[in-house]
């Protein structure tokens, strides 16, 4: 199966600031200082809606591969990954995602795709965020994937979603320093993540991508290594977070360590098909030892532009 190159940079992207937001979650947040106030404008709540989009998307990638008792599979193992990391991170999220694409994902993939798909994600969208159901806004995120993924929208819809979530999205938050409205808010952190994903995506077919492919491709590959390892980095920089009132530690532990994920991402990959906890989880899918080392430079499970997207 190709990859999709763009998805995995974009994976990346919404892995590095979901890193940013969770060691800011575990910092101290009074007096309120610049720091918290631009992550909490710019950046919360902007991140996992883009990894939630992108678990039904990887769903229907699966499901078109391997079928549904390999996703299954895959679900249950990814439960058991939850509930390990539980142990050292309490806000982990992986139960959660296991369990919704259980119980959500599973049963929608025996409907007819298309447009129906699309208007029922829209409408599970917009129910979480008018009755302020928080959680169920990941089921939702995944449904609305899934669909976007069947009906694949044309790349020419990329600049004016871009355009009008970027202003949805800065008219709303202004209006949000003002009231402090919960669903104000919340659909502000959707424009935002609709535009940051179509920004960078946009970015991505520019002649400077290179760099910044280069960065967050690896980073996305490996995205189960990357996000349970900021976790474990966060667990244990706890006290320095708790005991900084200036939040600068927040900076500088994400900084620092998206600064050795990238490279060691990169080097990784170069080596092997998978990252170390892609593979475990790969072969307890299977139930068998899968190969991961790369044979050549030519190795047919590198990544590879993906035709159907455009």
């Amino acid at each position: 199966m190709r990859r999709i190159r763009e998805l995995d940079a974009l994976r990346g992207f919404a892995v590095g600031g979901i890193m940013l937001v969770n060691t800011w979650q575990h910092a101290v947040h009074e007096p309120k200082n610049g720091i918290d106030w631009t992550i909490d404008a710019l950046f919360q709540s902007r991140f996992y809606p883009i990894f939630s989009l992108l678990f039904g998307i990887s769903f229907v990638l699966v499901l078109e591969r391997a079928g549904r008792w390999v996703l299954v599979r895959r679900l249950f193992w990814l439960l058991c990954f939850g509930l390990l990391q539980r142990v050292f991170y309490s806000g982990e999220v992986l139960t959660a995602y296991a369990a919704f694409g259980a119980l959500v994902l599973l049963p929608a993939s025996f409907l007819a795709g298309g447009l129906p798909m699309v208007i029922l994600g829209v409408a599970a969208v917009v129910w979480t965020v008018s009755v302020g159901a928080g959680p169920y806004l990941i089921p939702a995120l995944f449904l609305l994937g899934m669909a976007l993924m069947e009906s694949r929208p044309s790349g020419r819809l990329l600049l004016p979603v871009f355009a009008v979530s970027a202003l949805a999205s800065a008219l709303l938050t202004a209006a949000w320093t003002t009231n402090h409205n919960w669903t104000v808010y919340s659909v502000a952190a959707l424009a935002g993540a609709t535009a940051y994903s179509t920004g960078l995506l946009l970015a991505l077919r520019t002649r400077w991508s290179a760099p910044l492919s280069a960065a967050l491709e690896p980073l996305g590959r490996m995205a189960l290594t990357n996000y349970i390892s900021s976790t474990l980095v966060i667990a244990l920089a706890g006290h320095l977070l708790k005991t900084d009132p200036t939040r600068w530690w927040v900076v500088v532990i994400t900084v620092a360590t998206l600064a050795v994920q990238i490279p060691f991402s990169a080097w990784w990959l170069s080596r092997f098909r998978y990252g170390p906890l892609e593979w475990i989880w790969r072969c307890l899918t299977w139930f068998r030892r899968v190969p991961n080392r790369l044979e050549s430079g030519r190795d047919q499970n590198r990544p590879l532009p993906d035709p159907g997207v455009s």
